[in-house]
C-alpha cells in the first residue's frame, strides 16, 4: 500500500476511534457540564458553598461507581439526586422558609411531608414521572456505557471528597441559619451534614447523664385535685418583646413601662435562649418546661427533633387536672414541626394560619378575637388553657406595616428601623389591654390567669444594647450566654382571680421555668416531674441549664429519660 493511502487509512482509523471515543464519552460530559451550570444558578459565590457542591457531586459519582463502576449511569443517577433536591428544597423554602439541612433527613418529618403534597397535590406525579423517564435514561446508558471504574479506586475517591468537605467544615463551619437563604440547596445539605453527623456521633441528639441512681415516682394520669376552682389559662408569646429601655438612649411612649408589670407591680425578667429569630427555642422552653441549650449542635431543630419523643410539658400536666387544651399557631403547623411537637407535649386542639384563615401576618387583634370566640364555645365544658402566638412585631422593621391600626402616630427620633418596632409594640400593648376589657365585660363569671412572655429580642438589639461595642465582641458575648443579650420578660395577669402561690416568680429566671410558675400561680398540684424540677429551681435559684454548667439540666434529662416521658434521644 502506497505511503499516502496507508496515513489516510491511519488518520481515519484515528479520526474514527475519536469519534468513537466522544460518541461514548460525550453525553457523560454532557452531565457533568449540567451539574456545573447548576452549581452557578443555585449557589451562591463563595468558597464554603462552591466548594460543598464540587465536593458534594464528586461524593455522589464515586459513591455510585463504587456500585456499579459505570461512570455515566454514576453520573445520571448523581444528577437526579441533585435535581430531586433542589426540587424538594425549594417547595420547602416555599413552605416554611427554609430549605433542606441533613437533619430533615435524620429526622423524618412524616407531617411535614404529608403538608407539602397537600400543598403540592401534583408533586406525587411528577416523581413518579421523573423516576420513569431516569430509569430509561439509566437503563439506555448501562447498554451504552463501554468505561468502568475500579471499586477500589471510587471508595478511594468518595473518601476523599468527604474527607474534603470534613475540612472545609472545620475552615469555614457551617451555621444553622444558613438555611434561610432561598439557595445552596446542595451546599446546605452537604455542609449541614458534615455537621449533624459529627455532632450526633459525640453525643446523639440530647445532653443527658448515663445513669443517675434516683428516679421519679410517677403518678396516675388523673392524680390532680386542686383545692379550689380553677382559672382558665391564656399564655401570650409576645413575638420579639423585650423592655427596649434596657439599650441607652431610647425614647418611648408615655406610660410604656406599665405592659412589663405584672399584677403585683413588679417587672419581672425572663432569660430566653434565643436570640434575634428562632422563637422555637422559647417555644420548646414553655412547653416542655425544658432546655434548647441541652440539644447542642441540634438546638436550632429542636421542636423537629423533640416533635412525638418530648411528651413532658405544661399542656399534659394541665390534661392531668382537667384541663382542655388550645393552641393558636401564626404559620403554618409543619413549620419546624409545630404541630407534631405541641401535640407530643399535651396540645389537643392546634389551630395553624390555614385553619384559622389568618392572612401571613395579622394583627394581635385577630388572635385575641378568635381566642374569645372559642371560650365562648368551651368555656362551659371546663378549664381550658390557650397558647395563642402572636407574630405582627415580627422582623423586618425596614418597612410600615398597616399605618392605618396607629392613626396620629408620630416616631419618636430613635432610629427607624427602632421607630417602626416601639411602633408596633404599642399597638400591640393597646390591642392587649383591649383583650382584658373584653375578657371582664364578656365572661363576667369567669376566672382567668393570663402569663406572657416575649420569646427573644429582636435581631437589631445586639447593636443597640452597647453600640460601641464591634461586631466580633458582640458575638463573643453571644456565643457565651450573656444575659444582656438573652433577657426578656414575663409578666402574670389575673381576671377575678388572684394567683395562689407565686413563689417560683422571682425576678428573674430562665425560661425553662415558666411552666412551673404557671402552675404554682393557678393553685395545681405538681406531678412528679414539676415538683423535681422544683427542687432544682430553689437549688439553683432560677438558673436552669445555667446551673452547674448544665449538669442540673443533664440528671433531670435522664430522669425524664428513665420515666419515659423523653423518648429516642
Amino acid at each position: 500500500m502506497p505511503p499516502s493511502i496507508s496515513s489516510l487509512t491511519s488518520r481515519w482509523a484515528a479520526d474514527t476511534g475519536a469519534l468513537r471515543f466522544l460518541w461514548r464519552a460525550g453525553p457523560i460530559a454532557i452531565v457533568h457540564l449540567a451539574a456545573l451550570i447548576i452549581l452557578f444558578q443555585t449557589e451562591y459565590y463563595d468558597v464554603p458553598r462552591i466548594g460543598s457542591f464540587l465536593l458534594a457531586w464528586g461524593f455522589l459519582n464515586f459513591a455510585w461507581l463504587a456500585v456499579l463502576r459505570r461512570p455515566g449511569v454514576s453520573a445520571v443517577m448523581s444528577l437526579a439526586m441533585v435535581a430531586i433536591l433542589i426540587q424538594v428544597s425549594d417547595l420547602k423554602y416555599k413552605v416554611v422558609w427554609q430549605t433542606v439541612s441533613f437533619v430533615d433527613l435524620m429526622v423524618i418529618d412524616l407531617s411535614s411531608f404529608s403538608y407539602l403534597l397537600a400543598i403540592f397535590p401534583g408533586l406525587t406525579t411528577y416523581v413518579f414521572l421523573g423516576i420513569a423517564a431516569a430509569s430509561a435514561v439509566v437503563l439506555l446508558l448501562w447498554r451504552l456505557d463501554p468505561f468502568r471504574m475500579p471499586r477500589l479506586t471510587a471508595v478511594a475517591g468518595a473518601l476523599a471528597c468527604l474527607l474534603g468537605l470534613g475540612g472545609l467544615s472545620v475552615t469555614h463551619p457551617f451555621w444553622p441559619e444558613d438555611i434561610w437563604y432561598p439557595n445552596s440547596h446542595v451546599s446546605n445539605f452537604a455542609r449541614s451534614g458534615v455537621d449533624a453527623v459529627s455532632a450526633y456521633a459525640r453525643g446523639g441528639y440530647m445532653e443527658s447523664d448515663a445513669t443517675v441512681t434516683d428516679r421519679l415516682k410517677m403518678t396516675p394520669v388523673t392524680a390532680c385535685e386542686p383545692a379550689r376552682k380553677p382559672p382558665h389559662i391564656i399564655m401570650v408569646h409576645d413575638e420579639s418583646a423585650f423592655d427596649i429601655r434596657r439599650a441607652p438612649n431610647i425614647r418611648v411612649p408615655q406610660g410604656y413601662g406599665r405592659h412589663f408589670r405584672s399584677f403585683d407591680g413588679k417587672q419581672r425578667d425572663l432569660i430566653v435562649e434565643a436570640a434575634g429569630g428562632p422563637s422555637w427555642y422559647t417555644e420548646y422552653n414553655v412547653f416542655a418546661g425544658l432546655s434548647a441549650r441541652s440539644f447542642g449542635k441540634f438546638s436550632y431543630f429542636v421542636t423537629r427533633i423533640a416533635a412525638g419523643r418530648v411528651e413532658r410539658g405544661l399542656p399534659n400536666s394541665l390534661r392531668r387536672c382537667g384541663y382542655r387544651t388550645f393552641s393558636l399557631y401564626p404559620s403554618h403547623g409543619a413549620f419546624m414541626g409545630a404541630r407534631t411537637f405541641q401535640a407530643s407535649t399535651g396540645v389537643q386542639n392546634f389551630f395553624d394560619r390555614v385553619a384559622m384563615r389568618a392572612r401571613e401576618v395579622e394583627p394581635d387583634s385577630f388572635y385575641y378575637d378568635t381566642a374569645i370566640k372559642m371560650l365562648e364555645r368551651e368555656r362551659s365544658k371546663g378549664p381550658t388553657f390557650f397558647f395563642i402566638y402572636l407574630s405582627a412585631n415580627h422582623f423586618p422593621w425596614d418597612y410600615r406595616w398597616r399605618t392605618e391600626l396607629t392613626p396620629g402616630w408620630r416616631d419618636l427620633g430613635n432610629r427607624p428601623v427602632v421607630d417602626e418596632y416601639v411602633r408596633r409594640q404599642t399597638l400591640g400593648m393597646q390591642e392587649y389591654q383591649q383583650f382584658l376589657e373584653r375578657l371582664r365585660r364578656q365572661f363576667p363569671g369567669e376566672r382567668f390567669m393570663l402569663v406572657r412572655y416575649g420569646d427573644h429580642q429582636p435581631d437589631f438589639a445586639t447593636t443597640i444594647l452597647e453600640p460601641a461595642l464591634k461586631d466580633e465582641e458582640i458575638v463573643q458575648r453571644l456565643m457565651a450566654n450573656d444575659p444582656k443579650y438573652y433577657t426578656t420578660y414575663f409578666a402574670i395577669d389575673a381576671i377575678n382571680y388572684r394567683p395562689v402561690n407565686i413563689s417560683s416568680a422571682l425576678d428573674s429566671i430562665e425560661a425553662p421555668y415558666l411552666p412551673l410558675v404557671v402552675l404554682e400561680s393557678a393553685g395545681l398540684p405538681l406531678d412528679p416531674s414539676f415538683a423535681e424540677q422544683k427542687r432544682i429551681f430553689e437549688r439553683c435559684r432560677g438558673l436552669f441549664y445555667s446551673c452547674a454548667n448544665g449538669a442540673e439540666a443533664r440528671r433531670f434529662n435522664r430522669l425524664l429519660i428513665d420515666a419515659g416521658l423523653i423518648k429516642g434521644l
